[in-house]
Formats: C-alpha cells, sequence, structure tokens
C-alpha cells in the first residue's frame, strides 16, 4: 500500500502540494496528468499478504496510490485511505476502531448521517456512546466510562457552524488514552490541519471540498500509518471501494483545492455580513462574523472561516421556501463544496432523518437555511440575495 507521505521531499507550502504531491515519478509513458487504469485486477508479484494482493476492491490500484499520497501530503499524515463516500468513511472508520462493549464519545450536533449511525446504528454492533457538548470540556469527564476508546467531533459542525474547543478535545484524549477523530470536511486542509493540532485521524467526506465540483461521491482518512492500515483492512472487508476513475477525479480537483476554498471564504464573509445586516434574517451562523460565539477561538485556530453559513429567516419555513424559490445565482440542492453556490433546508435534506423533537433539540428549526457558497463573484452572490429577501419579514 503505497499511501505514505514521503517526509525527504521539501517541505513545500500547501498549494504547490496540492498539485504534485503524489504524482508518479517518472511520469507513467511521459503523462503529465495522472492516467486512469480501469482495470479491477492486476498480475500477481509475490505478494505477501491479502490487503497487498492487487485488486480493485483492496484500495491499491496506481490510482488509489497515487490519490493516497496526494492526501497524506495536504494533512501531513503518514498514510491516507479513500472510501466510496464520506460515510463510508466515517462508519468503517468507527467499525475500525470500536468492538462489542467498547464506548464512544461523540460530539452533539454532528452531521444527520453521523448522528443517526452513532446514535442508532453503533447499538447493533454492541457499541455504547454518549453525546458531548463541544463548549463545556468541563463536563466530558463524567461521560468516560472504562470501555471509552475515541472521542468524535466535527471541525465546524453541520448545520449551525459552531466550533467545539478542539485543542481541549485534543488533550482530553492524550490525557484518558482515547483515539481521537475528526471530521474536517467543513475547513478542508487549507483553513486547518487536525493532525498537525495532535489529533490521531481526520476524514473527509471528498464529495465536497476535496473534488469541489458535484459531480463523485468520495470520502478520505488520514492519520498514522498503523491506525490507517487497520481502516484500510476493513474498508477492504466491507467493500466501500472508490473506482478508479472517482479516484483521478478526486485526483484532479485536489490541484485546485487552494484556489477554490480562497474563494469560498472570501464569498462567504462577504455574504454572511450582508445577511447579519439584513432585517429579513433574524441570524446567521458563520464564524468569521465577530458575533458568532466561537469566532476568537475559530481566529485563532484557523487559516480561514469556510464556505458554509446557515440563517434562520423572518416568516417561518413559506419564508425560507420562498427565497429558495426567487433566488436565481444558488441551486437549491443538497451536498456542499462545489464551486456552485448550493442551498437548502437541513430539516429537508442534511437532517430529514434526524426526528423533529432531536432537531429542536439541537437548534435546528424547520426555517433554517444552510447555503455552501461558491466561487462565483461575491457582489453578484449579495445583489442576489438581497433581491431574494425583498419583502420578507
Amino acid at each position: 500500500m503505497s499511501d505514505t507521505n514521503d517526509h525527504s521531499e521539501p517541505a513545500r507550502r500547501l498549494a504547490t502540494r496540492a498539485v504534485h504531491a503524489g504524482e508518479p515519478e517518472p511520469r507513467i509513458e511521459g503523462a503529465v496528468s495522472m492516467p486512469i487504469f480501469q482495470s479491477a485486477t492486476f498480475e500477481t508479484a509475490g505478494e505477501k499478504s491479502y490487503d497487498a494482493v492487487r485488486y480493485v476492491r483492496l484500495n491499491n490500484t496506481p490510482n488509489h496510490q497515487a490519490l493516497h499520497a496526494k492526501l497524506a501530503s495536504l494533512e501531513g499524515g503518514e498514510a491516507a485511505v479513500v472510501a466510496s463516500s464520506g460515510m463510508a468513511a466515517i462508519t468503517t472508520t468507527l467499525l475500525a476502531l470500536l468492538s462489542r462493549g467498547d464506548h464512544l464519545l461523540a460530539l452533539e450536533g454532528l452531521y444527520g448521517g453521523t448522528h443517526t449511525f452513532v446514535t442508532r446504528d453503533l447499538a447493533e454492533f454492541g457499541i455504547g456512546h454518549d453525546l458531548m457538548d463541544g463548549n463545556r470540556p468541563e463536563t466530558w469527564s463524567a461521560l468516560l466510562e472504562p470501555s471509552t476508546r475515541a472521542i468524535y467531533v466535527e471541525t465546524i459542525t453541520n448545520p449551525l457552524m459552531q466550533v467545539p474547543d478542539l485543542e481541549q478535545v485534543v488533550r482530553f484524549a492524550r490525557t484518558h488514552g482515547l483515539v481521537s477523530i475528526i471530521d474536517s470536511t467543513f475547513a478542508t486542509p487549507v483553513n486547518y490541519r487536525p493532525l498537525e493540532s495532535g489529533f490521531d485521524l481526520v476524514l473527509h467526506s471528498g464529495t465536497k471540498y476535496l473534488n469541489g465540483h458535484s459531480d463523485l461521491a468520495a470520502g478520505a482518512v488520514v492519520g498514522p500509518r498503523e491506525l490507517v492500515r487497520r481502516v484500510t483492512h476493513r474498508l477492504n472487508h466491507l467493500g466501500g471501494v472508490l473506482d478508479p476513475h472517482a479516484c483521478f477525479l478526486l485526483h484532479r480537483g485536489i490541484k485546485t483545492l487552494v484556489l477554490r476554498v480562497r474563494q469560498q471564504n472570501e464569498n462567504a464573509l462577504a455574504l454572511a455580513r450582508f445577511l447579519a445586516e439584513s432585517p429579513a434574517v433574524e441570524g446567521v451562523n458563520y464564524p468569521g462574523l465577530e458575533t458568532h460565539p466561537q469566532h476568537g477561538r475559530a481566529r485563532k485556530m484557523f487559516s480561514g472561516f469556510g464556505g458554509m453559513l446557515s440563517f434562520d429567516v423572518r416568516g417561518g419555513v413559506e419564508a425560507a421556501d420562498s427565497l429558495l424559490n426567487r433566488l436565481r445565482i444558488p441551486r437549491s440542492a443538497p451536498s456542499l463544496g462545489g464551486v456552485e453556490t448550493l442551498i437548502t433546508r437541513p430539516a429537508t435534506t442534511s437532517h430529514a432523518g434526524v426526528p423533529p423533537e432531536e432537531r429542536v433539540r439541537m437548534g435546528i428549526s424547520d426555517s433554517l437555511v444552510r447555503v455552501s457558497v461558491g466561487i462565483e463573484a461575491p457582489g453578484d452572490l449579495v445583489e442576489d440575495f438581497e433581491q431574494g429577501l425583498e419583502g420578507i419579514s
């Protein structure tokens, strides 16, 4: 599995590594772009282990290997592995590190799919859990059990854009011998690199910012070689493989990651500032705003505040739906992180699987609108939201 970060390479800047890290040397037949190896199997060459057999389901085609090396370099990890979706990366990681009788500490307010898996599905595997308030580290010790093995958080929560006390998460995990796992999809390596801050594993939905073009589903796990090996072994059995063509697309998308995210940071901040002044908006959730409760924390830890924001529209669900219908630039669609601006009501998409009473407890109203800000001209986005909000009060 050639997915290690080559620390003998020069310590190049992130934008350079996004383009050049992981590329085969010498180039295959002189091809500047990584070719697609559309082959399910390869001739054997004396492999010594099951996971080393050259077979597409074992996540070790040349396309996988190049992509793994690029991801490891971007996050500063020893190794990486990709999966068929973000949820495949999340569920496989948890099932690789937890067994029957184990216990997990998980952040309150997780993405809906992760929340449901942790709070419902893990129980069927005999794995317990407790949810923790990411802003109250003094309460975490009371949730510990002798069988607690890992702690799971998100860099920025979906869809309320809360920023947990990540520094305390790392300290807590080290003090109590827990594996610290973080989903950093919203931040990307451009804005925050968790491994450099002491986290053990960083996960991404590659469907989102890493790819950036809304045309594939993928997941990624990056970290120490031994932990990634355990995740890879479990993934090889569960079968959540990313096919070579999707590997190629993700590999290509990552090359423009830095440029895209920097523009999305700028656009989202401009839009958030406009929305915060609009009489049709009750409140804006964006860590780049000085009014955000964790703004100081985000400013200290992050290189940028990301392209995601959410807000409540005055007038309830009817007003929120009216806004979605009146906007001309954003597409009303689930998912996020692409070059185009997307808008949705989480109650009907990302958190539709969460019971209404749980959504209320999490602070997710039916009128909450989430925006994934793209790379369009920021002035055009602000003008479009201005006309979309006219008459709403």
